[in-house]
């Protein structure tokens, strides 16, 4: 059975080869970051993941999952946003704080556990930050026509996800009414200051967020434009 080293390893992977075609390739620079470990370290566990059958490693070019490694990560992060999801729904804890316990959780719980919380739940397709949940078969839901917040233009939005997990912006966010789900438009731009104005449907006043924080709120154009000024 993987450690709970490894399965985070391969969800790392898994996490930043995202988006990058059939099989990306993942620098050993960006996992170390992303983990907060030095790129001698990752270079020595990459070796050992390789002679296990978890990724194909290219010494000065990177590496990417193998189908076995693939299957873990998807299973690992599966588990990782049931439990957010259970933690947020049953237990009422805030979403802004179960990342951390969901990234014990995942390395303990057993498949039956984690098969009833996706049946006490619904089987739900994603989890309280807006990131889809893989099935029971691996698969995985793309959103292809997701775009960033920072990107919009004069155009009332949706709020799908949240793809940046700090507790304080995650509270932040909450109490300004940004939860995914949200009816939202940007409303003016500070390119000097990098800085958007949003209202937010419900809440009676703007909301100011700088244009890196946007970049994390991914959201849909399914709310037609509504012209400032007119009934």
């Amino acid at each position: 059975m993987p450690s709970s080293t490894v399965e985070n390893y391969l969800k790392a992977i898994l996490q930043l080869a995202d988006g990058g075609g059939e099989t990306p390739t993942v620098a050993v620079g960006q996992i170390a970051t992303h983990l907060g470990l030095t790129p001698g370290t990752v270079t020595t566990m990459m070796k050992h993941l390789s002679k296990e059958g978890f990724i194909h490693y290219l010494p000065r070019r990177g590496v990417c999952l193998t189908p076995a490694g693939e299957k873990l990560g998807l299973q690992i992060v599966r588990r990782h946003r049931l439990i957010e999801l259970f933690l947020v729904e049953v237990m009422q804890l805030d979403w802004a704080h179960v990342h951390e316990e969901a990234e014990v959780l995942e390395h303990v719980l057993s498949d039956r556990m984690v098969e009833r919380i996706d049946e006490m739940l619904g089987r739900p397709a994603y989890d309280p930050h807006g990131e889809p949940i893989p099935d029971a078969d691996g698969l995985l839901r793309r959103d292809d026509d997701l775009r960033a917040l920072n990107d919009c233009g004069d155009e009332r939005v949706r709020l799908v996800r949240v793809s940046r997990d700090d507790p304080p912006f995650l509270v932040w966010l909450q109490e300004h009414g940004l939860r995914p789900g949200a009816s939202l438009e940007v409303v003016s731009r500070d390119p000097v200051g990098e800085i958007l104005t949003l209202e937010v449907a419900g809440r009676p006043e703007r909301v100011r967020i700088s244009t890196s924080a946007a970049g994390t709120l991914w959201v849909k154009g399914t709310i037609p434009e509504r012209r400032r000024g007119l009934a």
